[in-house]
């Protein structure tokens, strides 16, 4: 069930949730400091050091390092838009370099096929 204020209350994406500031406790270089960071964030910083080898504290300490900004939840932000925009632009030059499928037509060509109908006979059941 959805809740137009509240989002989905199951913690699925698209919920408030998901968009409110939560403030963790880490450690960085041996020093205990906080972070307030989005839920969508954590899930995205926790799943790079995953597929990285890394603990979270690590990647963290990482980001503090190279940052190139004075706020450290600000840098593990732009950090992890930075990760996914890359991975996002990798997969679309991927996907320009596969053959193109037989089913689609480039914009503004004509239809080679039409596509199936279903029909619906007696029985209930339907067929191609």
């Amino acid at each position: 069930m959805r809740n137009d204020q509240n989002g989905d209350q199951n913690g699925k994406p698209g919920s408030l949730r998901e968009y409110a500031v939560v403030k963790r406790s880490v450690v960085v270089g041996g020093h205990k400091t906080s972070v307030s960071l989005e839920d969508a964030f954590w899930i995205g910083l926790k799943d790079i050091a995953m597929r990285r080898g890394l603990t979270l504290s690590t990647q963290i300490a990482s980001i503090d390092t190279t940052r190139r900004t004075g706020n450290l939840s600000s840098a593990i932000r732009l950090y992890v838009l930075e990760h996914f925009r890359t991975r996002a632009a990798s997969a679309m030059f991927i996907g320009e370099r596969q053959t193109p499928s037989t089913r689609l037509t480039p914009f503004g060509s004509e239809i080679a096929a039409t596509p199936p109908v279903l029909t619906e006979p007696r029985s209930g059941k339907f067929s191609v």
